[in-house]
């Protein structure tokens, strides 16, 4: 769907694959929890699952954007919730079978931090629901896109209201 152009990319690229000793450094104990042990945070007690603001959510090691604001809805589960990702060649789907159940991991493919799970129970258009621990992720308003490089996301909220979703 979108591409990052790479001459934006170098300094970002550059944090892809980083060695978890450079993660556990960089990250607070729970993002590295969440990201390179594959750990969940608290549902209803995580910084994006009430965010309603335009913007795009990047994967936090490598900023890669993985989901956007217009694609974010209520589920009820208290985790940011999405029906589909900006572009589905930066996630990674893979069986889970921990804790007990059946379920379908998503990892960033870029960076290869575990971001949460999707499900078959989301609305239209696609009727999943990607279940994302907000340890993962960074948000980008809508406001600071072009300031932050993410520019060619504008697009996405253009005649949206400023309240977002």
């Amino acid at each position: 769907m979108f591409r990052r152009k790479e001459a934006r990319t170098s300094s970002r690229d550059e944090l892809d694959r980083t060695p978890k000793e450079e993660l556990k450094e960089r990250l607070t104990p729970l993002q590295y929890d969440v990201v390179c042990e594959g750990g969940t945070e608290q549902p209803f007690r995580n910084e994006y699952w009430d965010n309603h603001e335009p913007g795009i959510y990047v994967d936090l090691v490598s900023g890669k954007p993985l989901f956007s604001s217009t694609d974010k809805f209520d589920s009820g589960s208290g985790w940011p919730s999405f029906v589909r990702p900006i572009d589905g060649d930066e996630i990674v789907a893979r069986g889970d079978s921990s804790s007990g159940m059946r379920r379908t991991e998503v990892r960033s493919s870029s960076a290869d931090g575990h971001l949460g799970h999707v499900f078959p129970d989301g609305p239209a258009p696609t009727g999943l629901r990607y279940c994302i621990n907000s340890a993962a992720l960074r948000f980008i308003p809508g406001e600071r896109l072009e300031e932050e490089g993410y520019g060619e996301f504008l697009a996405l909220f253009e005649g949206e209201p400023s309240n977002g979703n």
